[in-house]
């Protein structure tokens, strides 16, 4: 059995972060790239090879954002099948603080922008990112 080749389908790993201040504002960025081309999602993406995901997400954090995030925390772990229609990916979301005087779009994103839950109806989000927002704003509503 050991000796037999058989092809596993493996999800992708991803990240994404929640930055946030102590007004609960946050960052959110459009996506200059399909899918959700020019929707707003969280700052996020691919875990490399033999990177942790807390780098990954400090990594992610400054490509997309130009923010050098703190304090990063597990929020949680989001894997439905198809919250990407490009492929089964798994994320693990955190929870992080930062300077957004240092916020500005680079790598995958065309804007950037500070949000805070209450306009969050007017947006158009990528992927499950308004389930993460929602669970995220319960959680911060109830450590209040």
């Amino acid at each position: 059995m050991w000796g037999e080749s058989i092809k596993y389908k493996i999800p992708s790993l991803t990240v994404d972060i929640f930055i946030y201040n102590e007004n609960h504002e946050f960052i959110l960025i459009q996506r200059k790239n399909p899918p959700f081309e020019g929707s707003w999602a969280l700052p996020g993406g691919f875990v490399d090879y033999g990177e942790t995901t807390e780098d990954a997400a400090i990594r992610e954090a400054k490509e997309e954002t130009s923010i050098d995030i703190e304090s990063v925390e597990l929020f949680g772990v989001y894997s439905e099948p198809d919250r990407d229609p490009r492929r089964h990916t798994v994320s693990i979301v955190y929870l992080a603080h930062g300077n957004f005087d240092d916020a500005k779009a680079d790598d995958d994103a065309n804007d950037i922008g500070v949000f805070s839950f209450d306009v969050l109806k007017e947006k158009e989000l990528a992927f499950d990112h308004a389930k993460i927002l929602s669970e995220v704003k319960e959680h911060l509503e109830k450590t209040d």
